[in-house]
């Protein structure tokens, strides 16, 4: 049986809330209940938010919870010059071209959008002669060719997804016109690289999956597992953030013991009928992607009391 490698991937913006801990914690008791590994990577990209003092913290944070890992890799921000061969060979392929659209032009009422509001690219400076690029003053971004084909993704929480990326997405970006490659390109890489067998994350990100598998094709790489888990909202129904201050790892480690917290958690993902305190390595024993909920948790309004 192949080896099952999973990843934390957390972005070291700030400390982690209920909502990074839910995902963190499933995507470590899937990996150790089949007797696989850990990968612990900083996703730093956005060096303007992220601070080292942050990724020590996200560290002890794990620990104290007890969800261990078995190798950290690079952080995204030493990574550019990996990134860089695999753009180029994007360019070998003849698949990635220059685009100078604004964000408002991107945002336009007449372009073409999804039932979420999100836009499909139409492929607006696919064919832009030379002369055309020639006047322009700004940077581009750089986008990939997408085909018209359907990326069919069996969820281990949401089921069956799929797309096509020509009418649901559209050409997409791989590095902004600032240089900076964008998440869907460097976490391809980075799982790639890593052998990483299984993909824990937020239900949020369940439409990158098929950019990532198209990506995944390209570069020669394995596709994952995937498991989309369920959001954790607050009780008005917003989604827990960074941003808001909500329930993050200090005020929960004020007042809770790990295992307390990793209780309240299981209890929320539908792995036990009450509450009560357990281990991480207790609930791994008997973890089944089948006992864990699919759709979005609504928390109590006692968890936002600190």
């Amino acid at each position: 049986m192949e080896n099952c490698i999973g990843r934390f991937a957390p972005t070291p913006s700030g400390r982690m809330h209920l909502g990074n801990v839910f995902a963190a914690m499933l995507a470590w008791l899937s990996v150790r209940s089949k007797g696989g590994s850990m990968v612990l990577r900083m996703e730093d990209l956005d060096t303007q938010r992220t601070k080292t003092e942050y990724a020590d913290v996200l560290r002890d944070d794990l620990l104290w919870l007890g969800l261990d890992w078995d190798v950290e890799t690079a952080p995204q921000s030493q990574r550019s010059h990996v990134y860089d061969r695999y753009f180029r060979l994007l360019e070998e392929k003849g698949l990635l071209y220059p685009c100078y659209c604004t964000r408002s032009q991107l945002h336009n009422v007449n372009a073409p959008h999804l039932s979420d509001g999100t836009y499909v690219y139409p492929g607006t400076c696919r064919s832009l002669t030379a002369e055309k690029k020639a006047a322009f003053t700004r940077a581009p971004a750089w986008r990939v060719t997408v085909p018209q084909r359907k990326w069919q993704v069996e969820d281990l929480v949401q089921g069956h997804y799929e797309e096509d990326l020509a009418t649901d997405c559209g050409d997409f970006v791989v590095r902004r016109a600032d240089g900076v490659y964008v998440y869907q390109l460097a976490v391809t890489v980075d799982d790639g690289e890593a052998g990483v067998t299984e993909v824990v994350r937020g239900m949020d990100l369940l439409s990158s999956a098929p950019r990532q598998m198209y990506l995944q094709s390209l570069f020669g790489f394995h596709h994952p597992q995937y498991a989309h888990v369920p959001m954790l909202l607050a009780p008005d129904g917003r989604r827990l953030s960074k941003r808001d201050g909500d329930l993050d790892m200090g005020a929960l480690r004020a007042r809770m013991t790990p295992e307390q917290l990793l209780g309240y958690l299981a209890h929320a993902a539908g792995l036990l009928p009450h509450p009560e305190a357990v281990s991480a390595k207790e609930l791994a024993t008997g973890f089944s992607w089948q006992n864990v909920r699919k759709d979005d948790v609504c928390i109590s309004a006692d968890m936002l009391q600190a």
